[in-house]
């Protein structure tokens, strides 16, 4: 409790000013990401504002920020687009049918997020390997300033075009100006935050100097939207009503669900670990996790798009000097406000101004320093470095996080699978000992097998684990085959400095193996420290 007041008033002038910047920010993210999902912005909107808040609040980051993201977004489509067939050709049709299948996933989406962090399921973003963080965030950056490319083109005649002549040069003109001043700013006085700062001498020269150039407002509803003037979406109480709608989609229901509650749940936790590294700070993965889901959960009961965390806009927040729970609970009270009371002036904001900031963003999150360090680092990591970058431009963050681990496992499993040795030695009763050094598990098994002689060996043979480990069952089993081996021939082996639960499982497998077995009280004890560092904020 104490944590979380001092959160909240450790430093209220930066919170606050950077919470503004950041609500800002979010206001073209929400609506964009809310028409990748073929919904109403103002969904998008709400659910940024229901997301930010909770998060914020009982989060497991203080200045992370969550809202509507393209990585769900894209996730959501499908099924947003089948209910709508499905509405349509109902006896009596549902219109936007798909949208109230959202509202009903979400509800599992929250359950499933929940779940996660009761069972502790957000250390395990402690094991991403460090090259898979360099390529998410490269490709993280390359994603960002590609998708802000969009917004220097026009709708014209139906038809989506690029920017020409003085509306493309005004439009870059003041990109440049707003990154000059996000650049010069903090080096006279970091004060007041640049972004916010940028933001308002862009919309001032446009509105005032009367520069015709494409705004929030003008981006909504070349999109197909009416504004961002409207009122908060009404109790879904009649998502319950639906339910027998879903006979025979049940399938698509649940299987999105986990999907948006897995890309969820691994953005997030990639941003929480990105933003641990920036502020030096320790945040709790379990904690981010429950939060998530319960804000999920409210998406779902109140009509909002549901989301996870936004690494873009944590990153300006951060920049900004935002720290603090309060910075994101500003950000979300000044969305909901920008749609309620200040539409008219929000929608006046230029485009330009929101895409210098979001370049700036680019230039301080691509990891600069994979270019220098690409030729002296292991091959195989350089090739998960860049896999992994590839992958998030070509597919998703998620997607992309889950095949870099996968690749890092495997390079690891492989070389562990040549690490194993067996040093043998003679003692003075004529026993022979094989010591093991390395990892025995599913890739070192036909190694250690081959180490082994019963057929010429002494009477007597002791294994000794003392430097070793048996990892899995594949290990166990290659063990015990071992063992078998002595024993079949009537030979005596013993197996010394079993890790307990190698001991548990092999009395298991055969009682007979308590007579093989010894017991020392130098035998090695594993704890797991990962819970340790999980530490609560």
């Amino acid at each position: 409790m104490k944590k979380t007041i001092r959160n909240f008033t450790q430093n209220p002038k930066n919170d606050i000013l950077s919470g503004l910047t950041v609500a800002l920010a979010l206001v073209p993210e929400a609506v964009a990401f809310a028409f990748v999902a073929g919904i109403d912005p103002l969904v998008g909107l709400y659910g940024a504002f229901m997301m930010g808040l909770i998060t914020s609040l009982f989060g497991g980051r203080p200045g992370m920020i969550s809202g509507a993201t393209g990585a769900m977004a894209v996730v959501m489509v499908h099924m947003i687009q089948q209910g709508n067939e499905v509405g349509l050709s109902l006896a009596n049709p549902i219109e936007n049918l798909g949208l109230q299948w959202l509202f009903i996933t979400l509800l599992f989406v929250g359950a499933i997020q929940i779940l996660a962090g009761v069972f502790r399921l957000g250390k395990f973003v402690r094991l991403i390997p460090h090259p898979v963080m360099m390529g998410f965030v490269n490709g993280l950056a390359i994603v960002i300033f590609v998708s802000q490319l969009g917004l220097f083109k026009e709708r014209v005649e139906g038809n989506i075009q690029w920017l020409q002549g003085n509306e493309l040069y005004i439009m870059i003109g003041l990109v440049l100006l707003t990154m000059g001043i996000m650049f010069g700013l903090p080096k006279l006085t970091k004060k007041i935050p640049a972004a916010l700062t940028a933001i308002i001498i862009v919309a001032c020269i446009t509105i005032f100097g009367n520069i015709k150039i494409n705004t929030v407002g003008s981006f909504i509803r070349d999109s197909g939207g009416d504004g961002l003037e409207g009122s908060l979406p009404s109790f879904q109480s009649q998502i319950f009503g639906l339910f027998d709608t879903l006979n025979g989609h049940w399938n698509l229901i649940i299987s999105t669900a986990f999907l948006l509650a897995a890309v969820g749940l691994i953005e997030s936790l990639m941003t929480l670990n990105l933003v641990d590294d920036i502020t030096e700070t320790r945040g709790s993965g379990n904690r981010e996790c429950v939060a998530q889901g319960s804000a999920n959960i409210l998406n779902g009961l109140f009509g909002g798009m549901g989301g996870c965390a936004m690494i873009g806009q944590s990153l300006i927040n951060v920049d900004s000097g935002g720290r603090g729970r309060l910075s994101g609970v500003v950000a979300a009270i000044a969305l909901l406000c920008f749609v309620l009371f200040g539409a008219p002036l929000i929608e006046q904001i230029p485009l330009a101004a929101l895409v210098g900031v979001m370049f700036m963003v680019v230039i301080g999150t691509f990891a600069w320093s994979s270019f220098r360090i690409i030729n002296k680092i292991p091959l195989s990591d350089a090739i998960v470095l860049i896999a992994v970058s590839a992958i998030t431009v070509w597919q998703d963050l998620a997607i992309a996080v889950i095949a870099g681990v996968i690749i890092s496992a495997l390079v690891f499993a492989w070389k562990s699978a040549t690490m194993i040795r067996a040093r043998k030695s003679i003692k003075e009763d004529g026993t022979k000992v094989y010591e093991i050094w390395g990892p025995l598990f599913f890739g070192s098994v036909q190694a250690f097998s081959s180490k082994f002689d019963p057929k010429n060996d002494p009477q007597k043979i002791e294994i000794d684990f003392i430097e070793s480990r048996v990892s899995d069952h594949s290990g166990i089993e290659a063990l015990r085959n071992i063992a078998n081996k002595y024993l079949d021939i009537g030979k005596e082996v013993k197996l010394t400095h079993l890790s307990p639960e190698c001991k548990m499982l092999m009395l298991k497998a055969n009682p007979r193996f308590e007579e093989v077995i010894t017991s020392s009280i130098d035998d090695p004890r594993y704890h797991v420290a990962t819970d340790l560092m999980d530490s609560e904020v």
